[in-house]
């Protein structure tokens, strides 16, 4: 079939080889790019076989972005809005409940950070606000609303930041004078308080992730998405997930491991369990994680973090529902 004309200005996403290599697209199938982004993923299943894709995301930017490439890809190609915690729902109510293959790639997009009014970025100034679907709660409202207490928990617990205490007492201490309304306002205040590490990492760029994963609810999103994906793939159905962080793929990991069997075994000490494990719901495809590749790297800084995890869906019924 003849590829259709590519659209202007859409992002190369990251470890495009290695998830179109796991989810291994086909004529006929059906897949779903559960990140849609700028569209990268979705485009490269459309092009690589005769398929059907069906992308989700909740940011407004990417959805408009969606209705310009589904015009491209007449009757192939549909973006959903919404989350992709939500997918079971979402395709349920156009009709479809099994899938093919599903791609997540996990975290902020190129197109999030590149635009300095969304307030993702602690490199340019902008609004301090991180909010994905550009409702509900901003990184503005926490900063200034939640007590010491509760920032010092958020920024250790998802920035893995050591001095999260040290940060959220200066940042309460800092909005009794001036309230947070800017990224620059809170990046400085972080290089004060955090020194430079050795490799060079932003002293900031812990604490903008703790608040990003916070606002945006995204650890517990990602459990009811890998959720989803098992609800949701056909027996041979393959699972694809990039991520940036260390939590995030810690989950994935064990999420995978734990419905693959692979997982840690009970202790040969302990009673014996009343009843047979679970039958696993998943196959490993790589035993370990897979990185991104030198010369990827080289073109793309931001694939130097990226993780992807891959895994093919058995016959066994679901373990639990989405």
């Amino acid at each position: 079939m003849t590829p259709p004309i590519s659209p202007p200005n859409t992002h190369t996403p990251v470890m495009l080889n290695e998830v179109l290599g796991s989810l291994a697209p086909r004529d006929g199938a059906t897949y779903v790019d559960a990140t849609f982004g700028a569209g990268g993923y979705s485009k490269a299943l459309l092009e690589a076989c005769d398929c059907t894709v069906w992308g989700i995301d909740r940011d407004p930017e990417a959805l408009s972005l969606g209705a310009d490439l589904t015009k491209l890809y007449q009757g192939r190609l549909t973006v959903l809005n919404g989350r992709f915690g939500e997918m079971v729902r979402l395709l349920g109510d156009v009709g479809v409940d099994k899938i093919d293959g599903i791609a997540l790639d996990l975290g902020v997009s190129s197109m999030q950070l590149d635009m300095a009014e969304r307030g993702f970025s602690f490199r340019v100034d902008g609004p301090l606000d991180m909010r994905m679907a550009q409702s509900g709660m901003a990184a503005a409202d926490a900063v200034n609303q939640l007590t010491e207490q509760e920032l010092a928990d958020i920024i250790y617990r998802y920035g893995e930041e050591r001095l999260s205490r040290r940060i959220a007492k200066a940042i309460v201490e800092q909005r009794k004078e001036t309230p947070f309304t800017r990224t620059k306002q809170l990046a400085e205040l972080v290089r004060r308080v955090v020194a430079k590490s050795k490799d060079g990492i932003d002293p900031a760029t812990r604490t903008f992730q703790a608040l990003r994963i916070y606002i945006n609810d995204e650890m517990g999103e990602l459990e009811r998405g890998l959720n989803a994906a098992e609800t949701l793939l056909n027996p041979g159905g393959r699972l694809a997930v990039v991520s940036f962080h260390s939590l995030e793929d810690r989950q994935v990991k064990e999420f995978l491991q734990g419905r693959s069997g692979a997982g840690p075994k009970p202790s040969r000490h302990l009673p014996p369990p009343s009843s047979p494990p679970p039958e696993p719901t998943f196959r490993l495809l790589n035993r370990r994680v897979v990185k991104s590749s030198a010369d990827e790297i080289k073109l793309n800084p931001r694939a130097r973090s990226a993780r992807m995890r891959a895994a093919e869906r058995t016959q066994a019924p679901a373990q639990r529902a989405a």
